[in-house]
């Protein structure tokens, strides 16, 4: 599959003309990274955005005592980082990647004069970044005002909608990473887990989970009922 093709794919690029899509193909720098391996890093200049191509990412920041909390994980097809191409400033968090993988670079100044010419790439974006804010909103209203438990239900919920509402799905990262992105510790979450599968929320087997009661896990993520 060509670049151009692939891009033809991605969400934050949908709609575009095929010349655009050439266009754009013209500026983009494929960049390989194996697991564990810094993309960039909390202060690094911010000459340019990503879009996952294949494999995983996670964004996180680290606090004075070394203390990892993940913000976002994103996978094929989602951009990163692309408050670069309005401010031209630096990274505001750590970005690694959690498997080998394969990201476009997309240069600011490059994108920027593509821009001029194509405004319907910036309606895009802003879009994109629109439902970014108010994902992240969200986290940080469920981190201060929800309990790990509903913040854990509401993961759920949304790895089961991002799955076409399958019952059935893999965990992308691993349990210390869940634990990170729940705000929490990796016993603490050992601990919920083994509750939720005892009262028949949820049942774990390795990465993969099973959901067993949506509608029960909604009322939890709403706050309408808590963990036993």
């Amino acid at each position: 599959m060509t670049i151009s093709s692939q891009l033809a794919t991605i969400p934050l690029f949908e709609g575009l003309t095929d010349s655009q899509y050439d266009q754009l193909s013209k500026i983009i720098v494929s960049r390989k990274y194996d697991r564990g391996q810094t993309i960039f890093s909390e202060g690094d200049e911010a000459t340019g955005f990503f879009v996952v191509a294949e494999g995983t990412v996670k964004i996180f920041k680290l606090s004075m005592d070394g203390k990892e909390q993940i913000l976002h994980i994103f996978g094929p097809g989602e951009p990163f980082a692309e408050v670069a191409v309005f401010t031209g400033s630096t990274f505001p968090a750590h970005a690694e990647a959690l498997k080998k993988s394969t990201f476009f670079f997309v240069p600011r100044k490059e994108f920027i004069s593509l821009i001029h010419e194509n405004p319907s790439m910036a309606m895009n974006m802003m879009a994109s970044m629109s439902m970014r804010l108010k994902k992240f909103a969200m986290m940080i209203e469920d981190l201060s005002l929800k309990e790990v438990p509903n913040r854990l239900a509401a993961h759920f919920l949304y790895l089961s909608a991002q799955n076409n509402d399958s019952k059935e799905f893999q965990l992308n990262i691993s349990k210390s990473q869940l634990a990170s992105l729940m705000g929490t510790v990796p016993e603490t979450l050992s601990r919920i887990l083994s509750r939720m599968s005892s009262q028949n929320f949820v049942s774990i087997h390795g990465s993969k989970i099973t959901v067993h009661d949506s509608s029960g896990l909604r009322a939890l993520a709403d706050g309408e009922t808590k963990l036993g």
